[in-house]
């Protein structure tokens, strides 16, 4: 039974458990153990998946997701999104777009301390929504800069996702946090050229407001220093190879539970509330990171991804070549799975496939995530517009689906940098020497 035909109809099952609303960590669970049963046995496979279990909890890195998220929570208890946007908006919202510039920037700089995509877009648009609105942008631009910035929260370092895809693929997190630093900062100025267009050629979308004084510019940014001053602490501690992740996350889980009580936040409900978040999301996660094993493990007993490597090598395309077809093919799965559903059901079949090619898992990673982000606001699924509806209230879908267009283009023109240039994820840990 250990044949690629048994992995393709393994795959067919869970897509048919994703449509029946079974959540991704129990599909992958159940799709992979009932797989390894069938292949190797009953006992052998409980065997396996023991191991697989026992090796993950234990395993020193996955510390780093919990920390994170803890310094996540703890930053929102203490209005940091708040402040991020309103110093964004205090120094460009007097310019024509200038509150679309500034919410993929406050999504930017949340998603540094935040991780998640879905949570940075529901932040900064709990934030940036009403006032843009009120301000008389359309809500075209205003809920798509939002749904599009949110997907930074996945790019920037630290980044759950890449997290995950870390641990999946055994690979260095603190790697992967350094070569997601330059595509995160060009992804958000792809986002301001598109905004940048938009207001050109259609200047009634947003319509310029009151400039603010140098004095409410320097209070806004004197709110948010310590903010700022944690992020570069531990993104440029990674990168510096100052901190191992686990230990950055530390130091950050740390200077958020300071920078609460600085601002006098950090009351028993907070906290609480701040550990109740992280347990629960930490838990989750720890569900789709184990089945997403369980079911690799799976997919290579198989053969499956061995057979498709050696499919796709048959039909004679060279790198660049076979990368776009990937590509085509993430995106076209974008439109009809979850974000991360996409990413761990194709990393076991996929990843063998770029070593094979000679191109680097890291750079894989930093892709494969970047594919992940577009079917965030890709419709008819994207997560993140559907967050961004239910926050406006009374925007349609159809409208939010138009005002993420100019966005989606300069995804898909970002990801394409990326193909052609390896050189934009790889860059700096090489100059760094990671």
């Amino acid at each position: 039974m250990a044949t690629p035909e048994t992995g393709l109809i393994g795959i067919l099952i869970l897509f048919a458990l994703l449509l029946l609303g079974i959540p991704i960590g129990v599909s992958l669970g159940l799709v992979g153990l009932g797989g390894l049963v069938l292949v190797l046995g009953l006992e052998p496979a409980l065997i396996k998946s023991g191991v697989v279990l026992f090796e993950t909890m234990v395993r020193y890195e996955l510390g780093t997701l919990p920390l994170f998220l803890l310094m996540a929570h703890l930053c929102f208890s203490a209005h940091a999104s708040r402040d991020i946007f309103d110093a964004a908006a205090k120094m460009v919202g007097h310019r024509r777009g200038g509150l679309a510039f500034a919410s993929v920037g406050g999504c930017a700089a949340f998603g540094a301390i935040n991780g998640s995509s879905l949570a940075t877009a529901a932040t900064i648009g709990m934030v940036a929504l009403p006032e843009m609105r009120q301000r008389g942008y359309a809500d075209t631009l205003a809920t798509g800069s939002v749904a599009a910035g949110g997907t930074l929260g996945q790019m920037i370092p630290p980044s759950g996702a890449l997290i995950v895809f870390g641990i999946i693929a055994e690979e260095s997190i603190g790697k992967l946090f350094t070569a997601a630093i330059v595509p995160g900062i060009t992804q958000m100025l792809f986002y301001f050229a598109a905004i940048w267009l938009l207001v050109r050629f259609r200047p009634d979308v947003a319509p310029p407001t009151a400039r603010a004084s140098w004095a409410e510019r320097w209070s806004a940014l004197r709110r948010i220093a310590d903010i700022f001053l944690l992020i570069l602490i531990v993104i440029g501690g990674i990168a510096l190879g100052w901190f191992t992740p686990t230990e950055a996350a530390s130091v950050g889980a740390v200077g958020a539970l300071l920078i609460a009580a600085f601002r006098r936040r950090l009351t028993w409900k907070n906290l609480y509330a701040a550990l109740d978040d992280t347990l629960m999301t930490s838990g989750l996660i720890y569900v789709v990171v184990i089945g997403a094993l369980l079911f690799s493990v799976f997919v290579s007993v198989t053969g499956l991804a061995d057979a498709a490597g050696q499919a796709i090598s048959g039909l004679g395309f060279g790198p660049l070549a076979t990368v776009l077809v990937i590509a085509l093919f993430l995106l076209l799965l974008g439109s009809v799975l979850d974000g991360l559903a996409l990413m761990l059901l194709t990393t076991p079949i996929l990843l063998p496939i770029i070593v094979e090619l000679g191109l680097s898992p890291i750079w894989f990673g930093i892709f494969l995530v970047r594919a992940m982000e577009i079917g965030f606001v890709h419709p008819p699924i994207g997560m993140n517009l559907y967050v961004i509806q239910r926050i406006s209230g009374d925007v349609p879908i159809g409208r939010i689906f138009r005002g993420v267009l100019p966005f989606l283009t300069a995804d898909f023109l970002h990801l394409l940098l990326i193909i052609l240039f390896p050189v934009v994820a790889l860059g700096l840990p090489q100059w760094l020497g990671q």
